[in-house]
């Protein structure tokens, strides 16, 4: 009878302890960085049991820890409204089965997003972070050297070409090069921070940082460009406004401020030399032609969109016209913002940018403010994600949108308005110190 009695303690034990906790963190990276290759061997089915289980466990875990988490600091109020207003657009679908089924896939990965962001502090998730990544991108180039060199034939269950040999394009473990390259300069920014705060031994920040750039630059794809530059352009700006005395820096905040909104007003007003200088080369035209299938289709219903699917299903209205125009099979818009347009209409994509610009804001003012180097990485894996969303709609699924919802829930918690509910500004609650992932 003790025993029958001491059970649900020794469970609920086991739900708060921290080391539950690191593996949950690391089983749910793992899940969501690795699903090209856990759909590839496990088919659908498989992969979507495997995101339901680890949603189960999170849950048990928050109910575990229904002291400590507050209810109204659960989730960021505009994930609330953008989550709800993709529901709301399941109703006018052409296709209700398939827009429910993409609308719980996005609220799976975002609730796992959440439980990690209220289990691990932001060290912990950065190590835990970079962890995983460093297994997928020595996986991939050993899945690159395999195909490339050693074998000299294409993987085609894993859609590994095998042409590393010849300088790439590869495209690793994550299915396509584009993905590959967001991957790897993710896992720089990762790298970086980890050195920076000490996490790991120096000579594993050289590997690792080694291994991203390499696999990087093999990938061939535009986008390491565009998010080498961005990236740096934003590092570079964040340690000037940190090193900026306190009574200089909402001033220089507000004309950084006043300088990108003018950015994104030239950007929209020159929209079309800029689309036709970029279809200089043939993957910006390729884009380019997607992009004006799908916005001939927003024209049709402008304010509220064809419904919510997430990644494109095969057969289904807009998406089979919009392959018919361009000649091609579509998984997306490949344009993050073109893509929730499409499917959420005007609304959708007002609120989308709307919890994107908070997230980023709040972000922003508290790696500028806080002094250790560890609060940049949810501001600089945003402006990353952001970035990349202008060539790729990654941001809106898998390893991307959970990226998306960890920082701007990280970042809602410790700069947000509910930092001051409780009086703390970073939760790191005692039963959360432990295990981070295996400090070197």
């Amino acid at each position: 009878m003790t025993a029958a009695r001491d059970r649900p303690a020794r469970l609920e034990e086991l739900l708060t302890s921290s080391v539950l906790a690191w593996a949950f963190a690391l089983a749910t990276l793992g899940a969501l960085f690795g699903s090209h290759v856990l759909v590839s061997l496990m088919g659908e089915p498989g992969y979507s049991a495997i995101i339901v289980g680890l949603c189960v466990i999170g849950a048990a875990m928050l109910i575990a820890r229904r002291r400590e988490i507050s209810f109204v600091r659960l989730a960021p109020v505009t994930l609330v409204v953008v989550l709800a207003w993709l529901l709301i657009t399941v109703a006018w679908s052409q296709e209700p089965g398939f827009s429910l089924a993409g609308w719980l896939a996005l609220l799976a990965t975002a609730f796992l997003a959440i439980v990690v962001a209220h289990t691990r502090d932001t060290l912990q998730t950065v190590r835990a972070t970079g962890d995983v990544l460093r297994v997928l991108l020595t996986g991939s180039l050993a899945v690159e050297v395999l195909s490339g060199i050693l074998l000299d034939l294409p993987i085609t269950f894993l859609a590994v070409g095998g042409r590393l040999a010849n300088g790439g394009p590869i495209e690793g473990l994550f299915g396509t090069r584009t993905r590959l390259g967001l991957v790897a300069m993710l896992a720089i920014i990762t790298f970086l921070v980890e050195w920076r705060t000490r996490s790991v031994r120096p000579g594993l920040t050289v590997y690792s940082v080694a291994l991203a750039g390499v696999l990087a630059v093999f990938t061939g794809s535009p986008l390491v460009l565009l998010l080498a530059f961005v990236s740096g352009l934003a590092t570079a700006i964040l340690a000037i406004v940190r090193r900026t005395p306190p009574h200089a820096r909402l001033t220089l905040q507000v004309a950084l401020a006043a300088v990108l909104a003018a950015g994104a007003v030239l950007a929209y007003v020159f929209r079309r030399p800029l689309v036709y200088w970029l279809n200089a080369a043939p993957d910006f035209y390729r884009r380019s032609q997607l992009w004006n299938a799908v916005l001939d289709l927003v024209d049709r219903r402008p304010v509220h969109g064809w419904g919510w699917f997430g990644t494109w299903p095969d057969g289904v209205m807009p998406f089979v016209r919009i392959d018919t125009l361009t000649r091609r099979d579509n998984a997306s818009a490949l344009n993050a913002f073109i893509d929730i347009l499409l499917q959420a209409g005007w609304v959708g994509a007002f609120l989308f940018v709307v919890f994107c610009v908070l997230a980023v804001a709040r972000a922003w003012l508290t790696a500028s403010q806080r002094r250790s180097t560890v609060y940049t990485w949810p501001a600089l894996i945003l402006i990353a994600l952001l970035a990349s969303s202008i060539v790729d709609s990654t941001v809106l699924s898998g390893f991307g949108w959970f990226l998306l919802v960890l920082c701007a829930t990280r970042s809602s918690l410790t700069g947000g308005w509910r930092a001051g509910l409780d009086g703390s500004s970073d939760p790191a609650l005692p039963s959360m110190q432990g295990p981070s992932s295996g400090v070197g």
